[in-house]
């Protein structure tokens, strides 16, 4: 029998957000679902895969008095234990509902706590956020440059492919410039074939586009075939590992960077992303803007 829409213990409520934006229908979707601590893995996958979207975040009561929130964070194919995106749009909406006075919530997740700094607007509505990711910079295997540009669909190779992970790891490469980053395309057999999901969970191209006032600017690409997203529009975890591999080899102590993601898709988005050494680690967050888009009951 199909459920009762009237009845209040069979539905949850959740609101969906464009994240990484300052506008509605750019940046990258997300849907966030509260109080889900019901929910089993099964379901909550089965609920990703019906939303559809690169990200859907499930919101829990927190296991630790000092955390906010516990989330859950799914693709359309899988769990990840750290997202960039999913936590931006989560701790916005999270701070609305709970009316969160201050400027710092902590969601606590499979990767570790990530400690949220809220934005504002002159009225005081939270409409950014910026978080530190959970793990701190690691350098993984160096990847072969033919495999990496087959991945991608480009004929060339592309610069010093590597795992690279702020809590979730990616194959990042550097490519010439906007002409080569626009001509990718995911190739899913040559993913099959040299990028599984146990080694990255995908493909994050990158190209320079200058610098001014000590910020460097870059556009990125993230491609994820086998974990439900042939293409992403804004992908924080993946620019926090780029954001650490940058530092980790230009040297100095702070990398300050504006990066572009999602043009060529028509979902412009912006993430400002600052990675920094502490205490003998590289350190990176990433911000940006949330938008709400939609609200609604999820009938289980």
């Amino acid at each position: 029998m199909p459920p009762d829409l009237e009845d209040p213990a069979m539905r949850l409520a959740y609101e969906t957000c464009d994240v990484f934006t300052d506008r509605r229908f750019g940046g990258n979707p997300l849907a966030v679902v509260r109080d889900a601590a019901g929910l089993d893995t099964a379901v909550m996958q089965a609920v990703a895969r019906e939303f559809n979207l690169s990200e859907t975040v499930f919101v829990e009561a927190a296991d630790e008095p000092t955390a906010t929130a516990r989330i859950r964070i799914f693709t359309t194919a899988m769990e990840l234990p750290f997202a960039g995106h999913p936590n931006v749009g989560a701790a916005v909406l999270v701070a609305r509902y709970l009316g969160i006075q201050g400027d710092r919530l902590r969601l606590d997740q499979a990767a570790g706590r990530v400690e949220a700094t809220l934005g504002r607007d002159e009225t005081g509505h939270v409409v950014a956020a910026t978080i530190t990711a959970p793990k701190p910079f690691t350098l993984g295997q160096a990847l072969d440059p033919a495999a990496m540009a087959a991945c991608a669909g480009l004929p060339g190779g592309v610069g010093d492919p590597v795992i690279a992970s702020c809590g979730t790891p990616f194959a990042v490469a550097e490519v010439a410039d906007e002409a080569t980053l626009a001509a990718a395309e995911p190739d899913v057999a040559a993913f099959r074939r040299h990028l599984p999901p146990g080694l990255a969970i995908g493909l994050h191209l990158f190209c320079r586009q200058g610098e001014a006032e000590g910020v460097v600017r870059l556009r990125s690409r993230m491609f994820a075939p086998l974990g439900g997203m042939a293409e992403d529009p804004a992908t924080g975890s993946a620019n926090v590992a780029l954001g650490g591999l940058l530092l980790h080899r230009g040297g100095g102590d702070r990398l300050v960077l504006s990066i572009e993601q999602g043009m060529e898709m028509g979902r412009p988005s912006q993430l400002d992303v600052t990675a920094w050494r502490e205490a003998g680690a590289i350190r990176v967050s990433v911000g940006g803007g949330v938008v709400a888009v939609s609200r609604g009951w999820l009938y289980l």
